[in-house]
Parts: structure tokens; sequence; C-alpha cells
């Protein structure tokens, strides 16, 4: 049986702030686990082999202070979610396979390294956040712009 519109757009805002809040959890699990000079010296070192990639460094505090702004303007979107705009469904499921991506990621790094990457903790939890949002996402009708 089908659900209504409006149950369908209910979960969907709700995974898109669970998605935020697990972006937060990782965040602050990146900044006490040391990824960001793990992330710096990996950029350093594609760049000396192929100095046409434009990564960028940051110091802690751009990095920081980037992260938090940016989960905050995904919590100030939800409103956006929650009447069902079309071009926000698509922005949905570009972020869900951004995350599961980021996710996988710090695992397969602790895989390939041998021991727990900086922000391995946490990517379960923004996998499973991920996921729950390409799924509700792609689920949601939506209405015209």
């Amino acid at each position: 049986m089908a659900q209504p519109m409006e149950k369908r757009i209910a979960q969907w805002r709700g995974s898109w702030v669970g998605l935020a809040l697990a972006l937060g959890v990782h965040v602050t699990d990146e900044a006490l686990t040391g990824f960001l000079p793990v992330y710096n010296a990996v950029v350093e070192g594609i760049r000396a082999r192929h100095p046409w990639v434009p990564l960028p460094t940051f110091t802690f505090s751009v990095w920081l202070c980037g992260l938090v702004v940016g989960i905050l303007v995904l919590l100030a979107l939800t409103p956006l979610v929650s009447r069902g705009a079309r071009w926000i469904r698509f922005v949905s499921l570009i972020l869900g396979v951004l995350m599961s991506g980021n996710a996988l990621g710090h695992m397969g790094a602790s895989l390939y390294w041998g021991r727990p990457a900086p922000g391995v903790y946490s990517a379960p939890f923004l996998l499973i956040a991920s996921v729950a949002l390409l799924v509700t996402a792609s689920r949601a009708n939506v209405r015209a712009p």
C-alpha cells in the first residue's frame, strides 16, 4: 500500500536532519582523532606527484568553521525538504552519495592502513544516515519548484 505524500516527505525530512546530525558527529570524531593532519599530508603527497590536481589544504580553524557552517546550512534547508521542493530532492541524492563515499572512504582507509583512520568511529553512523537519505529522498513524491 502506497504511503501518503505527507508521510514520505516527513520521512525524508527526518533523514535529512539525521544526516546533518550524523555529519556533526562525524566532524567531531575527525577533529578529535586527528583527521586534518592526515588529510593535509595526503593532499601534499598527491600535489607532489600531480601538481595539476586542485586539492586544498586547510588550517584547523578554517576546516572546522567551514564544516560547522555547512552543517548549519543543511539544517536551515530543512523547511525546503518539508515543502517537497524538487531541486532539494536532487541535492539530497547527491549529498547521500557523497556522504556514503565519505563514510566508506574512512572505513576503507582503516582496512588499507591496518589501523583506525581518523573519523572511522562515526563512519558507520554517517553511512546509515546517508543510505536512509538516499532511500527516503528517492521515495518522496515531490512538488513542482
